[in-house]
């Protein structure tokens, strides 16, 4: 019977039972996609990744990320925490003040940057998106329907101005805009309708359903130091709510830089998204949008990751 060793890390913080859990599995190879996504099952976290050889002598490495439901083409936490752990276990050569890494994904090659102290601890793990792609926004009463499935009055979102739009940095989403901090906290899962949530994004997004994502987010925060205050839910994936949501982190991004809900700083818009506060699971996810609102050329995120448990799994 196979052993295969895993790792539980806090992602997208500094402190243990903060940020998103994850399980990496460092060392996959002979596990099947069935095995995976039962294994992802098993684990019932957010995300579970799986890494293996590179497929491409492009690649460092292979990696394959599940949740409980099915397997995600791309993600932000667990190529954060991923990366973070194969440097952790020291199959990372580090040097100071960066080392590059890339990765084979189901999007494709995605490259992330490791930053390194002179003591060669990793201060940050910094992520690369793909330039976004703005796609449809809701109609008025799409929107109105929207923030009556969350549990809010239409106004909550239709008084602040913004779109309610699918974007993708990697995969699309959809990000809804709430006017205050306390309608966004007042959100509770038990009283969404997640049926009409579903059926919405099916009608706003036809072709993938925004990956029946759906971010909340409103520009007042808990954190002075923060740009932005989010919630994701993502029903359809197994996900009730996500502690904190890299993928998403980015396509926020270059929809506030776009929209206008931030004033850009070309060359590099930097912004601090908090997360997680509902669910006593803090999370800090820093974004990075170069360019102007007009032409967005790249996107990262990026943030930190700490160890929580190592074990084996016997197949």
């Amino acid at each position: 019977m196979p052993n295969y060793r895993f790792l539980q890390v806090d992602v997208f913080t500094d402190q243990a039972f903060g940020g998103n859990p994850l399980a990496v599995f460092p060392e996959a190879d002979g596990l099947t996609t069935t095995q995976m996504q039962r294994i992802a099952q098993e684990m019932n976290l957010s995300e579970t990744t799986f890494v293996f050889p590179p497929d491409s002598p492009d690649a460092d490495f292979t990696v394959r990320i599940f949740t409980p439901e099915s397997e995600m083409p791309f993600a932000g936490h667990p190529v954060v925490g991923t990366v973070w752990t194969l440097a952790h276990l020291g199959k990372i050569t580090l040097q100071a003040p960066q080392t590059a890494v890339r990765l084979s994904l189901r999007v494709g090659l995605r490259g992330a940057a490791l930053h390194v102290s002179p003591d060669g601890h990793v201060d940050q793990v910094v992520m690369d998106h793909q330039p976004p792609e703005f796609y449809a926004t809701a109609s008025t009463d799409q929107a109105a329907q929207l923030a009556r499935a969350l549990g809010l009055p239409p106004d909550a979102v239709l008084d602040t101005g913004w779109p309610v739009q699918v974007v993708s940095t990697g995969i699309r989403q959809l990000f809804i805009p709430v006017r205050s901090l306390a309608e966004v906290q007042s959100l509770s899962t038990k009283q969404q309708d997640t049926a009409i949530m579903t059926r919405l994004c099916a009608a706003i997004d036809p072709e993938t359903h925004c990956q029946n994502c759906l971010m909340v987010f409103c520009v007042e925060t808990e954190d002075l130091d923060a740009d932005v205050h989010t919630r994701m839910f993502a029903p359809g994936l197994g996900v009730n709510e996500d502690p904190a949501t890299g993928s998403a982190s980015g396509g926020l991004g270059a929809y506030l830089v776009h929209n206008g809900v931030v004033d850009a700083t070309p060359p590099t818009t930097h912004l601090l998204a908090e997360q997680g506060l509902e669910i006593n699971r803090p999370s800090r996810i820093h974004i990075e949008v170069d360019g102007t609102p007009d032409a967005i050329s790249m996107v990262r995120v990026a943030g930190e990751a700490v160890p929580l448990i190592e074990g084996v799994m016997r197949w």
